[in-house]
């Protein structure tokens, strides 16, 4: 029984550290995690980034949709495929993605306090 309660502990915080994220960032970590995908001028298609952020295609559009309203990243067509569309970071999405790496240190000590290392 101390197990489900010790997953339940965990859970919680993890909800309330994404919570807190969100707030302070403005964006998800699935959200944070495509800027992360994105970094160094990669392009990446909707499928490669359902896949970085272990998403169903659906979900993940409607994430990428949003990242996109947001302006950190705008779409391109493939140029050896006109019928593919890639994602690429802006210079916006770059600047939060850079002030997210700022606070890492922060984010793994409520991780680890939250997994009790």
């Amino acid at each position: 029984m101390e197990t489900l309660y010790r997953i339940r502990d965990i859970r919680s915080e993890l909800q309330l550290l994404e919570r807190d994220f969100e707030h302070s960032h403005g964006v998800s970590f699935n959200e944070a995690m495509i800027l992360c995908g994105l970094l160094d001028g990669k392009r990446m298609s909707s499928g490669e980034i359902g896949e970085l952020i272990g998403q169903t295609r659906s979900n993940a559009s409607k994430i990428i949709a949003s990242v996109e309203r947001k302006g950190l990243i705008e779409r391109g067509i493939g140029s050896d495929d006109k019928r593919r569309m890639y994602f690429v970071l802006t210079d916006r999405g770059r600047e939060l993605i850079e002030t997210v790496g700022e606070d890492v240190e922060v984010l793994n000590e409520r991780l680890n306090a939250a997994l009790g290392k």
